[in-house]
């Protein structure tokens, strides 16, 4: 799913650069190099916030609630 949004928003700035050459507007730093660069910090963009939540969901000491849940747990032995 990562992949597609990074396609998707890379294949509309593309577009736009296209589009914005037909009608002779040019920009210096919108070129297709910088269009790719941004899709590579997109897509490192969006793997690090996954990775992020994942450590978020699975970490028990973010909240009052999760620690209890951790003591609880650990009471029954399942930690």
């Amino acid at each position: 799913m990562t992949k597609d949004i990074v396609i998707l928003v890379t294949g509309f700035l593309s577009a736009a650069l296209l589009f914005l050459g037909t009608i002779n507007v040019y920009f210096e730093w919108f070129t297709q190099d910088s269009i790719n660069a941004f899709g590579v910090l997109l897509g490192a963009g969006l793997a690090l916030g996954g990775a992020l939540y994942g450590v978020y969901k699975n970490t028990y000491a973010m909240t009052r609630k999760a620690r209890k849940q951790a003591e609880e747990l650990e009471r029954k032995g399942l930690k």
